[in-house]
This record gives C-alpha cells, structure tokens and sequence, in this order.
C-alpha cells in the first residue's frame, strides 16, 4: 500500500500560489510531500508572492533539486499517490505529454504516469495556441489530468484565496485528499444550501 505522500511540482507558469496552497494544504491534511521546483518557478514566487524560495521549501518534508534526475521521485518504485504539478508551464505540458523529460519535475510526472498513479496539471496559459492544444490533448490521452485554475463562481468568491482554495480543493479532489477547501454545490453552497438559510 502506498504511504500517503505526494510529489508536488512548481514550475514558471503564473500562479506560484497554487502549488504554496496545495503544499500548506497537504501539510495540515497529514500528507508527506516531495517537492520539485524549477529555475523558473522560483522567479516567480519572488515576483508574486512575499515569500522567500526557503520559506517555500520548508512547507515540504523532502526538497528535490531539479537537476537531481537520480531522485527517489524518478523512480517508479518510489510509491506515491501520484503527482499535482500548479502551475504547469506550457514547456512542461509538452515535456510531459511527450516524454521529453529534461527535468526531475517532468521526469517524475512521466514515471507517475508510466506506473498510472494519478497526475494533475494546473496547466497556466492564456490564450491558447494550436501546439498548446495538441500537448494537452497528448499528455490527456497518456493519463494526465488537465485542471486549468479556472476560478468558480457559484461558490461566490470574495477574495483571490477564496479563488485560489477552491482550486487547489478541487484538485486535490482528485487524488481523494479531503480539504476544508471547497464550497461543494448542493452542500456549501447553491440552491440546496442557499434554501437552508
């Protein structure tokens, strides 16, 4: 039976403050997390966020350098739940879609799907080009599951982490990671719970 951890991948996309929520949020549910950040990705936490790249990586138990293509997450018998790369680059849908794996972060994904364990890409780009539709379609077809962070509305968010826990909830959901996240419809939120008020 597998332990209950998880690979979690930053990449450069937009949105740094995915991957930082999912890793808070696995943190508090009791969930081991393995982390693997791009060159890229930490640029970007310091453009968007105030938070070092150290305080970051002290929200995982084990820190994996990208460039360490002999990590324990490059290998299949390395069990897991699976892998939730947020943000995902459009370079690192295409890697992954097609086993172009330059990177322990797209490495890894390929080995998740190679052992069909769950991976979950917040894939962050607007608007979308035909080679960028043609990687997703690929990296669908192999196993992964494309999640892009597309805010909803129904659950009447108020502020960006209202936004932003919703869709680490969400796709959190799909490894079977019960949060405190989501306003689930017909539950937390719309016309069955709004009745209840």
């Amino acid at each position: 039976m597998a332990k209950d951890r998880l690979i979690v991948g930053i990449s450069g996309a937009s949105g740094a403050v995915y991957g930082i929520r999912a890793l808070e949020t696995l943190r508090a549910a009791g969930i081991e997390t393995h982390l693997v950040l791009t060159k890229t990705a930490a640029m970007t936490i310091a453009y968007e966020t105030d938070l070092t790249l150290a305080q970051v990586k002290k929200l995982a138990d084990v820190v994996h350098a990208n460039e360490d293509l002999g990590a324990a997450v490059s290998s299949g018998s390395f069990k897991t739940l699976g892998m939730i790369v947020a943000p995902c680059s459009m370079r690192s849908v295409a890697e992954i879609a097609y086993g172009n794996t330059t990177t322990l972060l797209t490495r890894a994904a390929d080995v998740q799907l190679k052992e069909r364990r769950r991976v979950v890409l917040l894939a962050r780009e607007a608007p979308l080009h035909l080679g960028h539709l043609r990687a997703l379609t690929q990296a669908a077809e192999i196993g992964a599951v494309i999640v892009p962070p597309v805010p909803a509305f129904y659950s009447r968010p108020k502020t960006i982490d209202d936004i932003v826990n919703h869709t680490v909830g969400r796709a959190l959901d799909l490894f079977g990671i019960e949060t405190k996240l989501v306003k689930r419809w017909g539950e937390d939120s719309g016309p069955k719970a709004r009745k209840k008020r």
